[in-house]
């Protein structure tokens, strides 16, 4: 019997997904009122969203272009290093990373792969290696060491199609994509063209992964709806004060006023004027004009709760989302769960499925070299470290306290000075000690005396000698 297109396990696997998810928007948009409404269709939430849906968001919404940029613009804060050993000396390893970092703006692109992960169910990272001559030669599987890496390049989910998939249970690779439809954009002649790629030549990156390990859930996917009502209530908000704040008008004609289709066609000019902003005063006789009510609504209250919902599924924390990433907006508490959140991010997500990976692909393909005891150490920017500002603040606090303890009777009785520095102050017990020898230095050096004291001493010293 013929095997059809359909038959594999990987798109018997696909096609049951597909059929999941179609019966799962089915029961998200119909649950009330024994199926008589339609939730969704009645909120304008659409079931089937695509890759093209979130890339829309993200191009066009504000909070949508947050919600991704701002964690990963954290997240990739600071130099990111490669090391091998604590000491002071460069390795090869380490070496060969600073200069392919800055040959080809590494960091740079790996954001942009972040980013792109999100807003799509997986993001790739083509390797331009330099055993490619043609564009037929990506479709070859990558052979030997020695290669060069010429360039990387981040793709989204939309241009970077999974067109054959690995069907061979016996395959460590089973179920995994063995070759992508990759669209390359020529700038210069603002053409596009396919070219097949083997996997081999990318690094396939997922976030957010429940059983598949090919495809995650899109950041913007769960707050999906939160979005369109967002852009509902702040639009509609500005709809209603640009049509509210130039009220409407109604008409009562005097009822011995005769109106002609003359008289009819000039009042409707004049309207039309004062709707184009063209006049601001009307004249007209026999017609008594008053302005309608106005209606407008302040929508702050409605905004914060959808902020505060986007927050709580987001883990980007409400301040931040709206305010300032470093933190001037926001209450110190936030400041410690954002650090704490990006902290996460980076030893869950990103060092292990990003920086890792490509790490790996390159000491296996020979472009770094192997390091010299078998392991690497990924080491970024430090989120907890104190600000040059809260230094400043901590020290005048601390003079403040140290003050009024000494200044307190009995209070070295009370609290031993070691005990009040460590338990009040936070010293270390090592600061602690380079205290007491500093201070013990400081005694035992002869004391400066003032230019008054030093004149007593030598008159008391020339009357000792006269006696």
């Amino acid at each position: 019997m013929k095997r059809t297109k359909y038959s594999t396990p990987q798109n018997i696997q696909v096609l049951s997904e597909i059929v999941n998810r179609a019966v799962l928007a089915s029961r998200l948009g119909v649950q009330t009122y024994g199926g008589d409404r339609d939730i969704y269709e009645a909120l304008g939430y659409p079931l089937n969203i695509t890759y093209a849906d979130f890339a829309a968001r993200y191009e066009r919404q504000d909070i949508a272009r947050a919600i991704i940029d701002r964690p990963v613009k954290v997240t990739w804060r600071g130099p990111l290093e490669i090391i091998e050993s604590d000491d002071d000396l460069e390795t090869p390893m380490e070496k060969a990373w600073v200069e392919l970092e800055e040959r080809i703006g590494l960091k740079s692109r790996l954001i942009r792969l972040d980013k792109l992960t999100g807003i799509g169910s997986y993001g790739v990272l083509l390797l331009g290696l330099n055993d490619v001559r043609k564009r037929e030669d990506y479709a070859k599987p990558v052979v030997g060491a020695n290669k060069k890496l010429l360039y990387v390049k981040p793709l989204g989910e939309g241009n970077a199609v999974i067109s054959k998939w690995e069907d061979t249970p016996s395959s460590e690779r089973y179920g995994l994509p063995i070759e992508y439809d990759v669209t390359m954009t020529d700038a210069s002649s603002n053409t596009s063209n396919t070219i097949k790629v083997h996997w081999s030549r990318v690094i396939h990156i997922v976030d957010e992964m429940l059983e598949s390990e090919v495809e995650g859930t899109p950041r913007l996917l769960p707050v999906f709806n939160r979005l369109i009502d967002l852009e509902k209530v702040v639009g509609g908000d500005a709809e209603m004060f640009w049509r509210g704040a130039r009220p409407g008008y109604q008409g009562k004609l005097d009822k011995d006023f005769q109106l002609t289709a003359e008289t009819k066609e000039g009042f409707q000019d004049q309207v039309d004027e004062y709707e184009h902003n063209l006049r601001r005063i009307l004249v007209n006789e026999g017609l008594e004009l008053s302005p309608l009510a106005q209606q407008i609504a302040d929508p702050q209250e409605h905004v914060d709760i959808l902020i505060q919902m986007i927050s709580a599924e987001t883990g980007i924390p409400k301040r931040i989302l709206t305010g300032s990433e470093r933190g001037e907006l926001s209450s110190s508490q936030d400041q410690d769960e954002w650090n704490s959140y990006v902290q996460s991010r980076r030893e869950e997500y990103a060092e292990p499925r990003i920086v890792r990976p490509f790490v790996d692909k390159c000491i296996e393909y020979g472009i770094l070299p192997k390091p010299k005891e078998g392991s690497y150490f990924v080491q970024w920017q430090d989120l907890f470290s104190i600000s040059e500002k809260d230094k400043v603040d901590i020290g005048k606090i601390r003079s403040e306290t140290l003050a009024k303890y000494a200044g307190t009777p009995l209070g070295e009785a009370i609290i031993p000075p070691d005990a009040f520095l460590e338990k009040f102050l936070g010293f270390t017990k090592e600061e602690i000690e380079l205290i007491q020898e500093q201070r013990e230095a400081v005694m035992d050096e002869e004391p400066l005396l003032t230019p008054a004291e030093e004149e007593i001493i030598e008159e008391e010293e020339i009357i000792e000698e006269e006696e």
